[in-house]
């Protein structure tokens, strides 16, 4: 006797997402949480996320980008909760630099909605950016900020709306394949499920094998936020999400959702860190001076000074795509994890597919790039 088809153990940015489409297959679905749902230590911390559909990279993403832009709105409509906040995004760049120029390789191939913004059109439009002579953007009119833990905490609600079990608090130790199932084990306690999601981040590392283990590493990702000395120019409704890589210096960000504080944050500054749970969360010194020299030609209408900071847990892979598929052929045990500081986005997408793949319901093509056989043992 099992406990039930299938078991997710974290409830984070993915977890959360395939808890509520497995919920959707069956009523034999079970959550774990080694907290609580959208907890203020995990990924899913800082309140918003860049949704976008144009970006630079694999082309594979974008059927998933655009199913998962279908499944924020069927988890809206279905929760009542404002999620994604639909205010547009600007990626910018130098002209024919290398990131515009892979960004727009990227999205030409995949044929995502677009508009290339010159200088003059970008002053006119968006003039709380700040641009250098050879400065253009490309607008995403499809993009905006997605409300992290209101979307967490709206998955998990709807799935158990539709018939799921929740245990929080509930740190799980070992999972073990077994001839009846997956046996996993929390202290004392230990149940056995037909298959097992492992989606718990920067967690996960402990609950997988030795090759993936080596394949993987925590990092450290810090975020910060500003006032504006206009908060006005700053909603959402006169600024858009933004990501930009000029030159020497790069950042992205997010409008004011709240009325009051602009997300800013230096991109790809992720740091290895030795565990999940003794994650710096004050800034470096380094971290605050090149923060707000960058702020400061970026943004003149932002107040040059951090008024809020923090620091997050994230999986990262060696390639820094996600791990995405069973451990290995006819293993019981499906990893959804290591999606390196942007999964966020395409949670309900990658949610969806982990959910019918790990209870059998349907496989997805054009993944490769994701399947964790990618990496040998």
């Amino acid at each position: 006797m099992t406990n039930g088809k299938l078991a997710v153990i974290g409830l984070g940015s993915i977890g959360s997402m395939a808890l509520w489409q497995a919920s959707r297959l069956t009523d034999s679905v079970t959550g774990f949480e080694a907290h609580t749902p959208a907890h203020t230590r995990s990924a899913v911390g800082g309140d918003t996320r860049l949704f976008r559909m144009i970006y630079r990279g694999n082309p594979g993403y974008y059927h998933i980008l655009e199913r998962s832009r279908s499944l924020w709105a069927e988890l809206e409509a279905e929760t009542g909760q404002d999620i994604l906040t639909r205010c547009g995004g600007l990626s910018i760049g130098t002209k024919d630099g290398p990131y515009l120029t892979a960004l727009l390789e990227t999205t030409r191939t995949n044929g995502a909605d677009h508009a290339i913004l010159s200088r003059a059109e970008m002053a006119e439009r968006y003039p709380q950016h700040n641009l250098r002579p050879d400065d253009i953007a490309v607008y995403d009119p499809h993009a905006g900020a997605l409300r992290t833990d209101r979307a967490v905490t709206a998955a998990v609600t709807a799935a158990q709306a539709n018939g799921a079990t929740i245990h929080t608090n509930t740190p799980i130790d070992s999972i073990t394949e077994t001839d009846d199932g997956v046996l996993i084990t929390s202290g004392e306690k230990s149940w056995t499920y037909e298959n097992v999601i492992v989606s718990s981040g920067g967690w996960s590392r402990k609950l997988m094998p030795d090759h993936l283990k080596a394949a993987t590493q925590t990092k450290r990702i810090f975020l910060t936020w500003f006032v504006a000395r206009d908060a006005a120019q700053f909603a959402p409704d006169k600024f858009p999400v933004f990501i930009r890589i000029s030159g020497d210096r790069s950042m992205y960000g997010a409008p004011a959702v709240d009325g009051v504080t602009v997300k800013a944050t230096l991109d790809g500054r992720g740091t290895p860190t030795p565990s999940p749970d003794t994650v710096p969360r004050e800034l470096t010194s380094a971290e605050i001076t090149e923060t707000t020299e960058t702020v400061t030609e970026f943004f003149p209408g932002l107040f040059p000074n951090i008024v809020r900071s923090d620091a997050f847990p994230d999986l990262y892979t060696k390639d820094s795509h996600p791990l995405l598929g069973r451990f290995s052929e006819g293993s019981r045990i499906y990893v959804a994890t290591g999606f390196s500081g942007a999964g966020f986005k395409n949670a309900t997408g990658f949610g969806e597919i982990a959910a019918h793949e790990a209870l059998g319901k349907r496989s997805f093509d054009g993944l490769d790039f994701t399947r964790p056989q990618r990496f040998t043992a």
